[in-house]
């Protein structure tokens, strides 16, 4: 019996992969932030136009250490339509995941809905953007701001996703970012975070190497680093990014006109589109 997986993981070119492996075998230098992770840091943060951009072991742990360096407690407004990782990590940084429903036409978290579920304990709101597309950012933001709420974002559909012509890793204080090997982007293993202030940047990118640079110690931390093996993954995967766009733009398209006849709808920023236009 044939298979249709839901997904498919892209690789790079068996031997381009091999000749970066010479390198990572002839220096003899497999992480701790070596070479080619600096190099995939720098080619990420170019990609995505900001300068607090760090690439982490994988997306959990840059949401966890996101949490944590926030300085969260008690109630974390989120939603339930999403991987469990997302309330994991405020479980396990010992806050409470309070959900609020969604809304039907986005699956994103319903704004409209966020007054209802906020009580003096809720220190912040975890929004998701779903499949890629955008939460409602501007009412997610006036919420966050009229309350005083930390606003994080878990974006591990949005890698390549913009909003008003900006990434959607420039929305809120915090993005946390998936590289998984389920991801349109990945690193095999791997994930990342954008941070929207260079103090709390320099705070988290240090906690995420137990807070050494180079022979000093600064801080308490974690270790959320990768691999020179994964580097490499990523760095040849972000050459060929947007030609595993255009193929999966292409996939999306023929499943768009077999189905257009149908009852079934599609989701996008906005209201529902339906097949049948």
């Amino acid at each position: 019996m044939n298979k249709i997986y839901v997904t498919k993981t892209y690789l790079p070119n068996r031997k381009k992969y091999a000749q970066l492996l010479d390198t990572i075998w002839d220096s003899n230098y497999v992480t701790n932030n070596g070479p080619l992770a600096d190099q995939l840091e720098r080619e990420l943060s170019a990609y995505y136009n900001c300068s607090n951009l760090f690439w982490h072991a994988n997306g959990t742990i840059a949401l966890q250490l996101a949490i944590h360096y926030l300085e969260l407690t008690g109630e974390i407004l989120t939603t339930p339509f999403t991987y469990v990782a997302t309330a994991n990590s405020i479980i396990w940084e010992k806050c409470t995941p309070v959900f609020v429903d969604i809304d039907p036409r986005t699956f994103a978290i319903d704004a409209t809905k966020l007054e209802e579920r906020i009580t003096p304990s809720t220190s912040a709101v975890l929004a998701v953007h779903i499949y890629g597309y955008p939460a409602p950012v501007e009412a997610l933001q006036q919420f966050a701001t009229a309350h005083r709420l930390k606003l994080i974002y878990d974006g591990a559909h949005a890698f390549g996703s913009n909003y008003q012509v900006k990434s959607l890793t420039r929305y809120g204080d915090v993005t946390t970012l998936s590289f998984h090997a389920t991801k349109v982007f990945h690193t095999i293993e791997g994930g990342g975070v954008v941070i929207n202030d260079d103090t709390l940047a320099t705070t988290m990118k240090l906690a995420a190497t137990h807070g050494h640079r180079y022979t000093d110690y600064l801080q308490v931390g974690i270790n959320a680093k990768n691999s020179e093996l994964h580097a490499g993954i990523g760095l040849l995967n972000l050459q060929t990014f947007d030609q595993v766009l255009a193929g999966r733009k292409k996939v999306f398209e023929h499943y768009l006109k077999q189905l257009r006849e149908t009852s079934l709808y599609f989701l996008e920023p906005g209201p529902i589109r339906r097949f049948h236009l």
